[in-house]
């Protein structure tokens, strides 16, 4: 990605009051623009009420680009502004607070190793699970003890017979964590989790499940 480029789009976006999600170059010279509203931090007391980007929002940003780009002769043949989708990349601290509790997929630049433990594979890099904050990991992933850490937090599913049926008091597969700093990531996104009772009750179900600290 050309830096005159990721610039251009990120004084724009920023300009009109907009966080500047993602940047991408596709075939046939498309240059998608991901936005997003800006994400304050609640105070204790508050309530959250999720804001989505309109289609208003994105003409908005469209228009401001269309110029901008023009005026710094940066080629492309169409240009769409849109907003996250279910499968929204996670890149800055602030992305991590703001999706605490929800269902991510994360990848590792490098494969466990040394650290695997219990049934994760060692040459494992890519996991699902419910973010959390985490105070400090114990992990030999964990290079830098001054970023902020963090977990997700998982359980496999139980491995089930053709014809077999569950009984009721069958001990569940036991929960498994993860700690990792930001640094540690190739790839951090929101699970692209389809649910008709939508994301928020899905994650709810995922609360109720106990939390490893």
């Amino acid at each position: 990605m050309p830096v005159a480029l990721k610039e251009i789009v990120e004084q724009i976006v920023t300009g009109l009051g907009y966080d500047l999600v993602e940047i991408e170059r596709s075939a046939g010279g498309l240059l998608r623009i991901t936005i997003d509203l800006p994400w304050v931090k609640p105070v204790q007391t508050e309530s959250i009420v999720e804001q989505f980007v309109t289609v208003e929002d994105c003409e908005k940003v469209t228009r401001q680009l269309q110029f901008a780009l023009e005026v710094d002769q940066v080629e492309y043949h169409r240009l769409e502004v849109s907003s996250p989708g279910i499968d929204r990349p996670l890149r800055h601290t602030q992305d991590f607070e703001r999706f605490v509790g929800q269902t991510i997929d994360v990848t590792l630049k490098f494969p466990l190793g040394a650290a695997a433990a219990g049934q994760v594979s060692a040459t494992r890099k890519k996991f699902r699970g419910v973010l959390e904050r985490a105070e400090a990991v114990s992990s030999d992933l964990v290079s830098d003890s001054s970023e902020p850490a963090w977990q997700i937090v998982w359980r496999d599913e139980l491995v089930v017979k053709p014809g077999q049926k569950i009984g009721k008091n069958r001990a569940l597969p036991p929960l498994q964590a993860l700690g990792f700093v930001l640094s540690e990531l190739k790839e951090a996104r929101l699970a692209p989790i389809i649910s008709f009772k939508g994301r928020a009750q899905a994650q709810q179900l995922d609360a109720t499940e106990p939390h490893l600290n």
